[in-house]
């Protein structure tokens, strides 16, 4: 009798045929969709990246980060920096941005991976506040106040030319195209990635160390370079996504672009309503929390409290998220990454 080990089922072979056919939607929405509905889904899918890329140290590496605002603003800074300074074009400045999220994630990791549990999140928290504070001293770039990226900067664009004259588009609509298009390329790349890193071996350890790290250590696992490659690759990718989101606003201040609230506090709602631990949480979170959005935010206070309340409820009902109340009720897992072991018998081939 022969053994297999897999991961796949089929929810999950239908989910990857279901999700092929999205992305080649997804390439193809510019040519008949309206502006807005791109820049909504722009939203979408760099709030799902920041989204899975939280869940990815926290949810399945156990290090629960307050301070993921610190790569989004400095790959922001680092992009206008490459602008600015240096003259390059924005769309390749955004790889400069995921290098100083990349470096500053060095120092960082050095520091919090000596603290444990809430000390370590309020660690993290701390050290982007650090960043925050030096880089409003950064005079060049507008020190306090901000700046923006220059017309000629925005009005050149690599690709918008061409994206312009294929959809019949004017320029700003043109590079809200580039950046859709761009996040859409991050958003599938990182969760591609990551069920590949989850179903690898350092998936199983990464695993391992988030369940017990002693433990982990005593059966083999280097549990100090499993979280220190977990930790700088979502930095980088972090930054990256900091660096596109920057390019499509075109204007930074300090504030903004390391905003504990826009770029942490929401990204774990997000994560957190959908289903900390599973690839497909963030990915339903994403979604209530735009729906929300759209329906509250006009409301100012209205909008906040509808936030809290979900979020309550949530945690009281639903302790592993919309997705994990689903799954448990279903046992539908469209991203699987639990191994499983079938028997084959001489007739199965």
């Amino acid at each position: 009798m022969a053994h297999l080990v897999t991961t796949r089922t089929r929810a999950s072979t239908v989910a990857a045929v279901i999700a092929l056919g999205l992305v080649a939607l997804g390439l193809i929405l510019p040519a008949f969709a309206s502006r807005s509905l791109i820049q909504d889904l722009f939203f979408i899918l760099t709030m799902l990246t920041l989204a899975q890329l939280w869940n990815l140290i926290a949810g399945f590496g156990g290090m629960v980060s307050v301070g993921q605002q610190a790569f989004v603003g400095i790959g922001a800074y680092a992009m206008f920096a490459g602008v600015i300074l240096w003259g390059w074009d924005p769309v390749p400045a955004i790889l400069l941005g995921g290098l100083a999220a990349l470096l500053l994630a060095i120092p960082m990791a050095f520091f919090a991976f000596r603290l444990q549990g809430a000390y370590f999140a309020i660690g993290t928290w701390v050290i982007a506040e650090v960043t925050r504070l030096l880089v409003a001293q950064w005079k060049t770039l507008g020190g306090g106040t901000g700046t923006s990226l220059p017309r000629e900067a925005t009005s050149d664009i690599i690709g918008v030319a061409a994206i312009a004259d294929l959809f019949g588009l004017r320029d700003a609509a043109a590079r809200d195209v580039m950046a859709y298009w761009l996040a859409l390329l991050l958003a599938v790349g990182t969760m591609a990635a990551i069920h590949a890193l989850l179903r690898s071996r350092t998936g199983l350890a990464l695993a391992a160390v988030r369940d017990n790290d002693n433990a982990a250590q005593s059966v083999g696992v280097d549990a100090r370079r499993v979280k220190w490659l977990v930790f700088l690759a979502a930095a980088l990718m972090t930054g990256l996504v900091g660096a596109l989101i920057y390019v499509q606003t075109a204007r930074i201040s300090p504030d903004a672009a390391f905003s504990v609230t826009n770029w942490t506090a929401y990204v774990i709602f997000i994560a957190v309503i959908g289903g900390i631990g599973r690839l497909e949480g963030p990915v339903l979170g994403v979604l209530v929390f735009w729906a929300l959005q759209t329906a509250f935010a006009d409301y100012g206070a209205i909008y906040l409290l509808a936030l809290g309340l979900l979020a309550i409820v949530t945690m009281l009902f639903a302790p592993r998220g919309l997705w994990g109340l689903i799954a448990d009720r279903t046992g539908l897992a469209l991203f699987p990454v639990q191994r499983r072991l079938i028997l084959k018998g001489p007739s199965d081939g």
